[in-house]
């Protein structure tokens, strides 16, 4: 795996630390983790304003704006500000855009995704860098996201947990062919796989992160399956703590951009009878 522990190169916002935004409004929504962004057109953002967009990202790890209206180029253009897109292995797309996911549950649709705590892609050898979702329609109540930081999560840790921790790789699983993960039974022959640190280093802000997650994360590489489970079980309660949490209630022409690196997120139920249209893309890995 490209993932890696040890200490990584520190951030450094433009300026001084802690300097004022000067063409973006920015407003933290909790101590640890998430921010509203104001005053800009992601349509057509300036150079300046998106120099402001990667600092607040870095500083908050999700961010989101609201009353955006986008077409699915635009959408497609501010993601590529940030690097090269992602392709999903196995989500339905728009037609002529790979690149651009339909994310879509009504009355018709078998289930919805996105119920369970996860980061996106972690089976993957190169998990991606971070996605911008964009809601359209939302049902009136449920069907928030969530979003957790897993700086605040490793951070809180006991010291004795940390070091048991450093060495250790988490092994993770994705099966493309069914509608749930492999946790419901043995994986298949195609199910995705891949083993990362438990606890990686942001290659931009050189902070740690516990990188496990509920969804994909079935055991500890070379540990007894009983002890890996037992370790496991008490990772995700810790790092699912609501004092690490953000849950954001759509309304429609929000975007929100967040750092698949440093974040899990989890959907809210919402009533079967309600629509829910989002397009999301997801950025591979953040330009030099």
């Amino acid at each position: 795996s490209t993932l890696r522990g040890g200490d990584g190169p520190r951030y450094r916002p433009p300026g001084e630390d802690g300097a004022p935004y000067e063409t973006i409004s920015v407003d933290k929504l909790t101590p640890v983790i998430g921010a509203e962004v104001g005053g800009v057109d992601l349509a057509r953002p300036s150079n300046r304003q998106m120099d402001e967009i990667h600092r607040a990202l870095a500083e908050n790890s999700v961010i989101f704006f609201r009353d955006q209206q986008l077409t699915p180029e635009q959408h497609l253009d501010f993601g590529c500000r940030f690097g090269p897109l992602h392709l999903h292995p196995a989500a339905p797309h728009a037609p002529g855009h790979p690149e651009l996911m339909i994310i879509h549950a009504d009355k018709d649709s078998p289930r919805a995704n996105g119920e369970g705590w996860h980061s996106d892609v972690s089976c993957d050898l190169e998990p991606p860098m971070g996605s911008i979702l964009y809601i359209t329609t939302c049902p009136p109540h449920g069907g928030d996201t969530m979003f957790a930081s897993m700086y605040a999560a490793y951070d809180t840790l006991p010291e004795a947990m940390k070091a048991k921790l450093e060495p250790l790789r988490g092994v993770n699983y994705y099966d493309p062919t069914s509608d749930y993960v492999v946790r419901k039974g043995p994986p298949s022959e195609k199910a995705l796989r891949w083993t990362h640190p438990v606890i990686r280093v942001h290659p931009a802000t050189g902070r740690k992160a516990l990188y496990v997650n509920r969804l994909m994360t079935f055991g500890i590489e070379g540990m007894d399956p009983a002890e890996g489970d037992a370790l496991l079980a008490y990772l995700f309660d810790h790092q699912e703590q609501r004092q690490f949490i953000y849950r954001h209630v759509w309304r429609p022409g929000d975007v929100i951009l967040w750092d698949n690196r440093c974040t899990l997120h989890a959907r809210t139920d919402f009533s079967p009878d309600e629509r829910r249209l989002l397009r999301r893309i997801t950025v591979q890995t953040e330009s030099a």
